[in-house]
């Protein structure tokens, strides 16, 4: 037998894989519960992220990570559990930002689900009800949100007397973006402590003016850049965007725990591309069964993609027709809930 110390950090995850987390139905190393790991001779030390504070699944995790570690020659192995991601988003205290009624999340659980599509017509659909209305592009990694308001690369933000960031605008919004910033032809490579001094400069060193809404584009998961919104400004609340197919619904599931931890309220489910291709009615399902509103379903339309590519997106070229009008009822179901 291979002696406890010697083993390395992976075989101890890989093995931790096997252990289901009791509410989600899945592994806890997928579900990024595992925080450090450490081996004194044959003790195994854990601290993992607590799914739910009942302290009876915690220790069904606890024997059950016990059952699968002992194998290896573990005499003891100590769990540890604790509510880090609320934690984290409480070690600031957030602060509104001046002006500004109302700061909306629109998330999801994995990348290619049409996100940031929601969130730029979502935005354009509330300015399309006579709000003021802001949009913080805060997918860090992928911005976007340019490209889909069709604004040059030329174009550069200023800044005004006190020095805070001059928003752009495209459509009668009020926008920011990492890039306006960033060279387009370069991979954005930053650890977290940069993506968390952006995300506080975007917030509240932006001159968003008076806003009824500021919509912010998040990245796609549960990392670092959601934890940072919900340490700088109070959210209003968050929309969670997801295919109908259970490969994307399996995504969901982690998002809402995320931010039912972070005690979001979740404003709703949109389930986007809808049609032959990956089903209906998936996201309206889970949105029942995690007692959460369903927004509504936006079908897959050749003529959004096109709209977003040209940098014109589709509420803003089709307020009237019957697509745009989907989009248009999300908004006032959100409107609805923040009131």
């Amino acid at each position: 037998m291979t002696p406890l110390h010697k083993i390395t950090r992976e075989k101890i995850l890989e093995l931790l894989k096997r252990v289901q987390e009791p509410v989600l139905k899945e592994d806890i190393v997928s579900l990024g519960l595992v925080r450090e790991i450490g081996v004194e001779k044959n003790n195994v030390f854990l601290h993992l992220e607590a799914s739910v504070d009942d302290p009876v699944i915690q220790e069904e995790l606890r024997n059950a990570i016990f059952r699968e570690l002992q194998p290896l020659g573990a005499n003891r192995v100590e769990v540890h559990f604790s509510g880090k991601a609320k934690e984290e988003a409480q070690g600031t205290a957030s602060l509104p930002i001046a002006g500004v009624r109302h700061v909306i999340a629109v998330a999801s659980g994995k990348g290619g689900v049409g996100k940031s599509t929601v969130a730029v017509n979502l935005a354009l659909a509330l300015l399309e009800k006579g709000a003021r209305v802001g949009l913080m592009d805060g997918d860090i990694y992928g911005p976007n949100i340019p490209i889909m308001l069709g604004i040059s690369p030329e174009r550069r933000p200023e800044a005004n007397a006190d020095g805070k960031i001059i928003p752009l605008e495209a459509h009668g919004l009020k926008t920011v973006s990492v890039g306006f910033f960033a060279d387009p032809k370069q991979p954005i490579i930053w650890r977290g402590p940069l993506l968390h001094k952006t995300v506080e400069q975007f917030l509240h060193r932006v001159d968003w003016g008076t806003l009824d809404y500021l919509v912010v584009d998040l990245p796609p998961g549960t990392g670092d850049v959601q934890l940072s919104l919900a340490q700088w400004v109070p959210l209003s609340g968050v929309v969670i965007v997801s295919t109908p197919q259970e490969v994307a619904l399996a995504d969901v599931r982690r998002a809402v725990s995320m931010f039912r931890q972070l005690e979001i309220p979740i404003l709703g489910v949109v389930e986007n591309m809808t049609g032959p291709v990956f089903g209906r009615g998936g996201g309206e399902k889970m949105a029942e069964v995690l007692q959460i509103p369903f927004l509504g379903d936006i079908p897959l339309e050749t003529q959004i993609r096109e709209c977003g590519d040209a940098g014109v997106p589709f509420v803003k070229a089709h307020p009237k027709g019957l697509l745009g009008e989907r989009f248009i009822h999300i908004a006032a179901c959100v409107r609805a809930a923040l009131k």
